[in-house]
């Protein structure tokens, strides 16, 4: 029952994937529209996930999952039927409005439900590996539904799953709330928002658009915040994130590692995608359903990784193994050229496996560690740091990538060709047939060498942290 909300939620970061140009042709959105029609739904679930945390440890985690999925269930069907794209940016920060409220309360029940470890544990694997499985799916959704039917089904697929949870959800799923909340921290849910969402912002759009002003600024402004928002908490009778939880038993350090591999596997994806559908050519629908295969190892790598916790396994070896799994993924797309398939999906696909190891084990240590009367909060805050660690692969590694590209590309070749692939392909198409072939073979080579340099550099990062997780989890 708590695994349908959150396969949806994983899934509506990636849905739009492939339905973005039949949303663009149908409702004709201006460049920066179509930006939030992308955006606002991630800037709105990372911006509120300390806030309803907190919520529902307040009025009942049970109670808020069933009111975010009435908000996500009634925003999937306006996003359906929008008919410009105002509403649709307006469905879609619902929809986030929603998200927000069912990622914590799906992890604060399990918490609550499943007293046992090792049950707890079971249930914590399947968790992660629904989570990193739904954002494949949903690209590979969007693709299947808008080859047949029209964009908005990739949002009405919603409506069954949380319309099944607003049936049962009362009969089957338990109550659990702090019985002693104290008063709310009011002042603290702006200062929250504030302090993550320029940050957000601002390392999205580094990767692509350069080191603009506008966004160090807007980094700038969220870490000024950010400030305020911790002396805030560190003050306040009741804070919305009470400082003793990062003090529990391995809760801080569960925090940063979850950071690091969040954003070694966005990080990852950008390079992937792009990989299969712009060097290999491929039509969006076939690279869609290419992309799906890494998720097939995904279902037993987080039951295999508690077994072996269950049978003796040192926690910290098993996170360190991980890591070290993601970094052979990374070096594997490291020796990748520009016709490398299999190789570039078995990365994907080790990746993958490190990482729902990665997230099943910290979580499980976080979340164990963390008091019950504060489960949601302790979600909350796992999550926001994977939203981090999202953004920061994005602008880490794609900021590598894209400078090996453009010092791979000749200076005589033009602007936008220089830019990026997509600007280069788009170039290439327009040139008579030898000079095109060629802008085209060059601005792959390029990219490809750009994924190289990204994925060595990833490689390190990771066996570092294998080894400093090693270390620091050993105790635990």
């Amino acid at each position: 029952m708590l695994m349908l909300p959150l396969l949806l939620v994983s899934m509506d970061v990636s849905v739009l994937y492939f339905a973005l140009p039949a949303i663009g042709a149908d409702l004709r959105p201006s460049g920066t529209q179509q930006l939030w029609i992308l955006d606002v739904y991630g800037f709105v679930l990372a911006g509120l996930l300390m806030t309803m945390g907190a919520l529902g440890d307040r009025i009942g985690r049970r109670r808020l999952l069933l009111m975010g999925a009435a908000a996500f269930g009634g925003a999937s069907l306006l996003a359906a039927y929008a008919d410009s794209a105002g509403t649709l940016i307006a469905a879609r920060a619902v929809l986030g409005v929603g998200g927000a409220t069912l990622m914590p309360s799906t992890m604060a029940l399990l918490r609550t439900m499943f007293t046992d470890p090792g049950q707890r544990a079971k249930a914590i694997g399947l968790w992660s590996g629904v989570m990193t499985g739904g954002i494949a799916l949903g690209s590979v959704m969007s693709g299947i539904l808008v080859e047949h039917f029209w964009w908005g089904s990739v949002f009405l697929v919603n409506l069954p799953a949380m319309a099944l949870l607003l049936l049962l959800g009362p009969f089957l799923l338990p109550e659990s709330r702090n019985p002693s909340p104290g008063r709310f921290d009011w002042l603290g849910v702006p200062l929250s928002m504030a302090a993550v969402l320029p940050v957000v912002y601002g390392v999205k759009e580094i990767p692509s658009e350069g080191p603009h002003p506008l966004y160090v600024v807007s980094v700038t402004v969220g870490l000024l915040f950010a400030v305020l928002f911790v002396h805030r908490q560190r003050t306040t009778a009741s804070p919305l994130v009470p400082p003793v939880l990062l003090k529990g038993p391995g809760f801080t350090p569960a925090l940063v590692l979850n950071l690091v591999a969040s954003l070694a596997m966005l990080g990852s994806a950008i390079f992937t995608t792009q990989y299969i559908q712009s060097v290999l050519g491929m039509s969006p629908l076939a690279a869609a359903l290419w992309s799906l295969l890494p998720a097939v190892f995904i279902g037993a790598a987080g039951p295999v990784t508690a077994r072996l916790v269950q049978r003796g396994a040192a926690r910290g070896y098993v996170v360190a193994g991980g890591f070290a799994a993601m970094a052979a993924g990374f070096v594997l797309l490291a020796l990748i050229g520009t016709d490398s398939l299999w190789l570039v999906l078995t990365g994907a696909g080790v990746l993958a496996c490190g990482m729902v190891a990665i997230v099943s084990q910290l979580t499980d240590l976080a979340m164990s560690g963390a008091p019950v009367e504060r489960a949601g909060t302790a979600s909350s805050l796992l999550e926001t740091a994977a939203e981090f660690g999202g953004a920061l692969g994005m602008a880490v590694l794609g900021s590598i990538g894209t400078a090996v590209y453009r010092h791979e590309m000749p200076a005589t070749a033009p602007a936008a060709a220089r830019e990026t692939l997509g600007g280069a392909l788009a170039t290439a198409a327009r040139l008579p047939g030898p000079a095109g072939e060629a802008l085209t073979r060059t601005a792959r080579e390029a990219f490809t060498s750009g994924m190289q340099g990204a994925a060595a550099a990833g490689a390190v990062l990771l066996a570092l942290t294998a080894a400093g997780a090693a270390v620091t989890l050993r105790r635990r």
